[in-house]
């Protein structure tokens, strides 16, 4: 399970909390991660396989003994085809065995560069903001607080007119709120912090009026 049904009831309570001063909608989404980054593991097995077949290149001798003593072919003849074999059966091992390695998530997450990671968790981010929030109110006011913990990443997407009124960087405060907890796996306490700065936030930019109703839920939502 993603969270427990404590942690659940305890975010869609700090939503309900927040938005009681504000017509802003505000929409939880949490993922284990954002991509399964198996272009990654791809792209390292191929470059371990070309760095083996570039060793090959550099020492081929030291390459071609080894082969024979491991097989007992002493002073054997090779030809150009055996070295093509070699050559290819090693770039295949290593891209088979590096391959394999990397289906463990935790190292092929570590491995993968952090731009790579930032720009993943962004693109989530947008498409979860696109289904559950964008133009789905009256006002426009919704607003997208979405957590990917594998990559320890957050991003606050806000509907126009939310975001005609509050630049990206007046959400720094609320994302602070909600790292620092996450990095210490206690999800529920960082997004109670983070949805309490959000929404005073947008208290202060977008108060609630008498016609404003509930129009998105306030539990997470779990991708």
């Amino acid at each position: 399970m993603l969270i427990s049904a404590q942690d659940n009831t305890r975010i869609a309570r700090a939503v309900a909390s927040a938005e009681a001063q504000s017509a802003g909608q505000i929409v939880t989404v949490i993922t284990p991660r954002s991509d399964s980054y198996a272009d990654v593991a791809l792209a390292w097995s191929a470059f371990i396989a070309f760095l083996a077949l570039a060793a090959l290149e550099a020492m081929p001798g030291f390459y071609v003994g080894l082969v024979d003593r491991a097989l007992g072919l002493w002073a054997s003849e090779w030809t150009a085809r055996s070295y093509f074999g070699l050559a290819l059966s090693i770039a295949a091992l290593k891209f088979a065995g590096t391959l394999a390695v990397l289906q463990w998530q935790k190292l092929r997450l570590w491995l993968t560069p952090a731009p790579i990671r930032h720009a993943r968790v962004h693109a989530r981010a947008l498409a979860a903001f696109r289904v559950g929030a964008e133009s789905r109110t009256s006002g426009r006011t919704g607003v997208v607080l979405f957590v990917s913990l594998a990559e320890h990443r957050a991003e606050i997407i806000a509907d126009h007119a939310i975001a005609d009124k509050v630049d990206p960087e007046v959400w720094g405060e609320a994302m602070a709120a909600l790292l620092g907890p996450l990095r210490e796996n206690r999800l529920a306490e960082g997004m109670e912090a983070a949805i309490a700065r959000i929404g005073a936030v947008l208290a202060e930019t977008t108060p609630r009026m008498a016609t404003t109703t509930n129009e998105l839920p306030d539990g997470p939502i779990l991708l």
